[in-house]
């Protein structure tokens, strides 16, 4: 069985669709959803469908030992960050290189690094008059939102489009691909 860590901040709707995707799966499972956020309700959401969450204060998640004692305490083998808004520690990118997914809600390079996630992305596509926006799936590295791409998906939008009604139609794409790219990249990767 490979296990997945879901690393989040918000309120975890992709964690959830994530968990959904896995809840049956023979050789994949959601075996923890950790945070760096006690009010993040993706941890409700997680507990709700009986996965065990853990939170970890930011200094902790920059320890090597704490964080790393805790992935293993889990056997964790593949990490998926879903709105989780903390830089990842080197460390944990060279323990899990190419195995450790993000979803950025934009087509990178455009609309990437520090600064750049939820509103404040939608605000900028819509303000810079895009006319479609979509989802980047990468793996982490150490430059913010500059690992390799491993998927992406675009939506059309319109100038009627306020930055709520990007978000609904890039939160869609999220939901129908992020799931399924994540069990291919873990087939690819055992």
């Amino acid at each position: 069985m490979i296990n997945i860590a879901i690393f989040v901040s918000g309120s975890g709707s992709n964690c959830e669709n994530i968990i959904r995707h896995f809840k049956n799966h023979d050789d994949v499972r959601v075996a923890l959803v950790l945070s760096n956020r006690p009010d993040a309700y993706a941890l409700v959401r997680a507990e709700t469908l009986g996965v065990p969450t853990e939170v970890l204060a930011k200094a902790d998640f920059a320890d090597e030992n704490t964080l790393c004692t805790l992935l293993k305490r889990y056997e964790i083998d593949f990490i998926v960050l879903a709105g989780f808004l903390l830089m990842v520690p080197t460390f944990l990118i060279k323990q899990y290189n190419r195995r450790m997914l993000n979803i950025h809600p934009a087509l990178l390079p455009k609309y990437g690094g520090k600064g750049m996630y939820g509103r404040h992305i939608h605000e900028a596509v819509k303000n810079n008059r895009e006319t479609e926006t979509g989802i980047t799936i990468h793996y982490v590295s150490e430059v913010c939102d500059g690992g390799e791409i491993v998927f992406q998906a675009t939506t059309p939008i319109s100038s009627d489009d306020t930055p709520d009604d990007i978000a609904a139609a890039v939160h869609r794409l999220e939901h129908q691909y992020y799931p399924v790219i994540i069990e291919k990249t873990i087939r690819e990767c055992f």
